[in-house]
């Protein structure tokens, strides 16, 4: 029996579906020859020289001599030109915000502490007027800001684009984020948690890069865990996966700011570390803690030894349920290094119920404290149809 023909419009759809996967695989990779784009795409040599063909006369992708393996080939990427996109990361007590091209090139980034009870609504009139500055330094206009990425340390619940529990970022809640900076910037803006935005960028360009399943913990004030399963960042079904900071751990613990008792965050976030050791070296700041237990503070030391295996323990159960390749681990605190991934990965040797050989790697991420608003770059980046005639 032969194989149905299929009709124009199946035709049209299947090549503006290939299209699609062809940009997405040049944007999450920032450039790839022809005969990469076909192995990531799963489409064939000869469909993956068309598309790119007709896509570099219509200027959505430009293409340049290269060799690869010793022979010639064309490295296809995102041209220059086409606009700008922004990154903004919310953290409980920092802003930072970068501003690229749709190749991922940083062109110009700022960065600034917050209040300790800092809302919503100044920080966004704050962050749109930062843009703007940001895009007038490297003399262009807001005209080329195509899309906006925002990670907000909280989790966000995809269906309102809001917080998706009250009291984990103060000031920030029942407020659909991404409308509200998007009506001070007339600019589409997209909203993730950014222990996912960190994930996403650790797996794109830094320490998770080529690994399948990944588990990214982003430890500093807060404990959030970002998950690659299979290659994709994986959101659940409300876009709420991965309050790892919120996994109960001592039961009759310290109440945590999301209101329960006891949750990991509550015991070894960096709030509670410097307040536990607080009697006994004074009222310190985290990079503080930090540069002591680095310098051979023996009460520093235990405290970030201390949190480490408290986050290792309760890492324990995630990993036995996800069987990761690598653990990464982002924030600030991951600046402490071996002195908090050694008692980490100490916890994982021996609680696992895998053998030795079958435990992940614990490595510190790449990206340092840039990780999320570069995660946010990327999630601006995709959100543009560069195939759009502008």
């Amino acid at each position: 029996m032969s194989e149905p023909r299929r009709s124009p419009g199946n035709q049209a759809s299947l090549r503006e579906a290939n299209r699609g996967r062809v940009v997405s695989a040049v944007k999450r990779h920032g450039g790839l020859t022809q005969v990469e784009l076909a192995g990531v795409t799963g489409l064939s040599p000869a469909t993956v020289s068309n598309i790119v063909k007709e896509l570099v006369a219509t200027g959505a992708l430009h293409a340049t001599p290269s060799t690869s393996s010793g022979r010639r080939a064309l490295r296809v990427t995102l041209p220059h030109g086409l606009g700008l996109v922004a990154g903004v990361h919310v953290s409980p007590r920092h802003l930072r915000l970068a501003l690229s091209d749709l190749g991922g090139t940083v062109l110009a980034e700022r960065h600034m502490p917050l209040a300790r009870d800092h809302r919503a609504d100044a920080e966004l009139d704050k962050t749109a007027l930062l843009i703007m500055d940001m895009v007038e330094s490297i003399e262009s206009t807001m005209d080329e800001v195509l899309s906006i990425g925002l990670a907000i340390a909280a989790p966000i619940d995809r269906r309102t684009g809001m917080t998706a529990r009250g009291g984990i970022l103060r000031g920030w809640d029942g407020i659909p984020l991404g409308q509200s900076l998007a009506r001070r910037t007339d600019k589409p803006v997209q909203v993730d948690n950014s222990a996912n935005l960190a994930a996403l960028a650790e797996h794109r360009s830094g320490a998770a890069r080529g690994r399948d399943t990944v588990v990214t913990l982003d430890v500093g004030n807060g404990i959030g865990a970002g998950l690659v399963l299979d290659g994709r960042l994986f959101r659940g079904h409300h876009g709420v996966a991965g309050e790892f900071g919120h996994t109960p751990v001592a039961p009759h613990g310290p109440i945590c700011r999301c209101g329960n008792r006891g949750c990991l965050e509550a015991v070894a976030g960096a709030p509670a570390v410097l307040e536990g050791i607080r009697d006994e070296v004074g009222t310190l700041k985290l990079a503080d803690l930090i540069l002591r237990a680095m310098g051979g503070d023996q009460v520093c030391i235990r405290a970030v030894a201390d949190a480490g295996h408290a986050i290792g323990t309760a890492a324990v159960g995630l990993c036995n349920v996800l069987d990761p390749e690598r653990v990464v681990v982002t924030g600030e605190f991951a600046r402490a290094g071996e002195l908090l991934l050694g008692p980490m990965r100490h916890a994982l040797e021996s609680m696992l119920i895998v053998d030795a050989d079958g435990t992940p790697d614990v490595v510190q991420g790449q990206l340092g404290e840039k990780a999320a608003v570069t995660g946010a770059l990327a999630l601006a980046i995709e959100a543009v149809d560069v195939t759009r005639p502008r």
